[in-house]
């Protein structure tokens, strides 16, 4: 269908890209300096490092080189009734020969990079108890333009600058080091990412009240609006309307005046940033009342879309919508990805956004046209009285999925004693092919009791999906299949603004395993160049101590968790996920190993088994000669801490 696509001015863009222009700067001139400036590596946020110390040939010899607490002794010690929770997201930055990371409750440290001990810790102020609690994020921002340095992260409702030797707050910023996030329209502010600085200006998004009552009682919610703040003085510079106001592009795609109460859909994780075009790439969320759209007629822009913004004014550059009318919570939330690629011999300077629905979409980041053919494809319609169905949703026809999409009595899990209950469990739902809706629950005896689908709305792939090697090409997906159930039932509440509402849960299990076929969680590695899969393989070996495995030789089932992958010149580096980072799975779908594979070929060629599972991303840095790998882990039985690995 025309019009999903909308551009402005990218004809006079085109000019300002340069070869080579965009590529990804790692910082560090001195070859025994090697930097990783923003927890995703860079702003165009690869996950890739291009030290190469450690190699598939010595990788046997790695080990733990030093660990530090998510919170520095400091500070439980000042605040005895600290309680720090399991799930440590962040991933450090290193710059200018310094380790930074939000703390395990949100408050920036420095720490040594040899050793892991602390330089400095942000005091939270007033020094009270109310103050210092708080929740890890994933990560800063660091900024300088040769004589000025600043650290720049959010915490809690507030924007921090800080200097990046002592920790304090830099007094010339907003009011004492610090500008107030929590918009007059809601109640409070919560980002677990991390700020982006572009040029001069500090993007901010995050979320505000959290999506309404889940559509429960009433159909709207603030709008988690993109803002842009002065990284010197923290003024707000510009505000991008994530539902457009009266007279704005795209109003007319919230029918029935839906624009004056609809909210939500910001960007809750990474953004990415092109310095040179001077573009920030932001990836939106659902809209309110996530499962349920009879009160929001109309696709809802720029609900689950990739918009490209000038972050000095923040004007729309282009966008591109995944979802239409979402009705499944598909988020368009892991990292747009910016890289070069080179399709059928043209040199294109692309960024490359995954969804939670298992697709990849491609574009050139200057205009925003899909590098390969997007078809806008049929999709079923909704039954649920009142409901607007989108008639079409967009289906890349390269790269493949790189993830199950959809639910057929073929994906069922095929283990002898298992297939038949699987079978009964799906039979009492709806099933069919991806963007199938949520479905009434019958009151019938024997009736469906509403929709099974895959993914779920944990996605195939989440924040924690993509890394870019910029020497070979190949993109690296994370997935994990755990369908989900998208139920509908009529609203009861007398004080109710909802027609209808969607009490979802997690999918049925069978003695605590998913009724899908394996593997759980996996792997991709897609070449870029040509759109087309190289290799597929299971993230770990999952619950292979299962009573319904005894006596059978099964492959690698893949844990169904949340891990990160960080990309080196000749391997892969990724966790299994954590223990209680995300609530959509068993308590079996995580693990402790940590492994390195060979980025080429998908073979494991070394696994460590660490304390706990991973938390956050894992990053490396070359010090002094010496490279580090470090990552968070944590989780309800070991206190979350940072892990270095390296040679001895």
């Amino acid at each position: 269908m025309p019009g999903r696509l909308r551009l402005i001015g990218a004809g006079s863009l085109a000019c300002m890209l340069w070869l080579g222009a965009c590529e990804p700067r790692f910082g560090g001139d001195d070859a025994d300096s090697v930097d990783w400036t923003y927890f995703g590596g860079n702003k165009a946020f690869t996950r890739y490092s291009p030290v190469d110390q450690i190699t598939r040939d010595n990788v046997a010899d790695v080990e733990i080189l030093w660990r530090r607490p998510a919170v520095d002794p400091t500070l439980t010690v000042a605040f005895p009734d600290l309680r720090v929770s399991g799930y440590l997201r962040a991933t450090p930055i290193f710059v200018d020969g310094v380790l930074y990371a939000p703390n395990g409750v949100g408050l920036a440290e420095a720490f040594d990079p040899a050793t892991g001990e602390t330089l400095w810790i942000q005091q939270p102020f007033p020094r009270t108890i109310e103050e210092a609690r708080g929740a890890s994020s994933r990560g800063m921002d660091y900024w300088s333009d040769g004589s000025d340095r600043r650290l720049i992260h959010v915490r809690g409702g507030f924007l921090h600058a800080l200097d990046p030797g002592t920790g304090h707050a830099l007094s010339g910023f907003g009011d004492g080091g610090k500008v107030d996030l929590i918009p007059a329209s809601a109640r409070r502010f919560n980002w677990t990412s991390g700020p982006m600085v572009v040029n001069d200006v500090i993007v901010v998004a995050g979320t505000v009240d959290g999506a309404g009552d889940a559509g429960r009682r009433w159909k709207g919610s603030a709008p988690e609006n993109l803002r842009g703040y002065d990284v010197r003085t923290g003024e707000l510079l510009w505000t991008f309307n994530v539902v457009p106001q009266e007279g704005e592009f795209g109003v007319d795609t919230w029918g029935g005046d839906s624009w004056r109460e609809s909210g939500d859909l910001g960007a809750w994780c990474c953004l990415s940033a092109d310095e040179e075009l001077g573009f920030v790439f932001v990836p939106f969320s659902a809209p309110t009342a996530a499962y349920y759209g009879g009160h929001r007629p109309g696709d809802n822009l720029f609900s689950n879309s990739l918009v490209a913004i000038d972050a000095a004014t923040g004007e729309r550059v282009w966008h591109f919508q995944m979802v239409h009318h979402d009705l499944w919570e598909y988020d368009t939330v892991g990292p747009p990805t910016l890289g070069t690629i080179v399709v059928d011999g043209r040199r294109i300077e692309a960024v490359m956004q995954p969804s939670k629905t298992g697709f990849l979409y491609v574009f050139d980041r200057v205009t925003g046209q899909p590098v390969w053919p997007i078809e806008e494809r049929p999709v079923p319609q909704s039954t649920v009285p009142g409901e607007h169905t989108s008639a079409t949703q967009p289906f890349p026809t390269k790269p493949a999925p790189f993830a199950r999409q959809g639910l057929s009595l073929d994906d069922l899990i095929d283990f002898p004693g298992l297939r038949a209950r699987a079978r009964a469990v799906a039979d009492s739902f709806v099933i069919g092919p991806i963007f199938t809706p949520p479905s009434l629950v019958s009151e019938e005896q024997g009736g469906r009791k509403g929709t099974l689908m895959v993914p779920g709305s944990w996605g195939a792939g989440n924040w924690n999906t993509g890394a870019f090697d910029p020497e070979t090409g190949m993109y690296y997906a994370f997935a994990h299949t755990i369908p989900r159930v998208y139920r509908i039932v009529k609203a009861t509440d007398p004080m109710s603004e909802m027609e209808y509402w969607s009490p979802n849960r997690d999918a049925p299990y069978i003695d605590g395993l998913p009724i899908t076929r394996p593997p759980w969680g996996r792997i991709t590695a897609i070449d870029m160049n040509r759109g087309e899969h190289v290799w597929m393989k299971a993230n770990g070996d999952g619950p292979r101590d299962h009573p319904a495995f005894r006596g059978v030789d099964v492959p690698p089932l893949g844990v169904a968790s949340r891990p990160v992958a960080l990309v080196t010149r000749t391997l892969l580096f990724m966790g299994e996920g954590g223990q209680g980072v995300f609530g959509g799975v068993q308590a079996n779908m995580w693990g402790r190993n940590f492994r390195a594979w060979d980025k080429a070929t998908g073979e494991v060629v070394r696994e460590i088994e660490l304390d706990a599972g991973t938390t956050g991303g894992p990053m490396s840095y070359m010090h002094d000669g010496k490279q580090f790998v470090v990552v968070a882990i944590g989780g309800r039985q070991h206190p979350p801490e940072f892990i270095a690995l390296g040679l001895p």
